[in-house]
């Protein structure tokens, strides 16, 4: 690839496109992997495949775009990020959501790879679905993680003033000319134009994309 495509959808599986992209080329990368909430049947590793390096033969079982097993979610995830640090530029940020079903395992991976992860955010979703079923606490927050390349360098881009005093009046903890924390109280509700494509059952509401932004 010799251009980078500046405002363009792709519509394709994201570890095969960002390999055509050159070292270095990517300012800012917000991730939404699939959250493995589905489980698939059985699976047996491979002989050949070695705990660190991820490595092998392996066959994935299940075709639902969010049923993996421990261990295809595993390669998954080490595959997505190794070619994230690889295209993030020094001066770039990466930002990742999650839940409990895959934070933790992204967040060793990270640190696997050396990926710095300068912060862990909390979103508080006020408004998140309740518990029908009453056997469990309502889930009503998700984590995202703020990473960048690593190296000996701190040089990814922090806007501290924005962050300070920019207008966040739709979280209800940041409060004007206080420092951001590590805590969002953003609603996940959607503006009607954000739904006019169809819905999908993890989709963002923008303001927490602005946030990150």
């Amino acid at each position: 690839m010799n251009t980078l495509p500046i405002n363009t959808i792709i519509n394709t599986e994201c570890v095969a496109e960002m390999r055509t992209f050159p070292d270095s080329s990517i300012d800012l990368i917000i991730a939404d992997p699939p959250y493995n909430l589905s489980k698939g049947g059985e699976w047996k590793w491979d002989n050949s495949v070695e705990l660190h390096g991820m490595g092998g033969n392996w066959n994935k079982v299940m075709q639902e775009w969010d049923n993996f097993t421990f261990e295809t979610y595993m390669i998954f995830t080490k595959a997505w990020l190794t070619e994230a640090k690889r295209i993030l530029k020094p001066t770039a940020s990466m930002w990742i959501f999650g839940t409990y079903h895959n934070i933790g395992m992204i967040n060793v991976i990270c640190q696997m790879l050396d990926i710095e992860i300068i912060n862990e955010v909390i979103w508080y979703k006020r408004n998140a679905f309740p518990n029908l079923a009453g056997r469990r606490l309502t889930a009503s927050h998700e984590t995202i993680l703020w990473c960048n390349k690593g190296g000996k360098k701190r040089e990814y881009f922090f806007d501290y003033e924005y962050s300070k005093n920019g207008d966040f009046s739709y979280d209800g903890l940041k409060k004007p000319g206080k420092q951001m924390r590590t805590v969002w109280d953003i609603s996940n509700n959607k503006e009607k134009s954000e739904l006019a494509y169809g819905k999908h059952p993890t989709q963002k509401p923008l303001k927490i994309i602005e946030a990150n932004d």
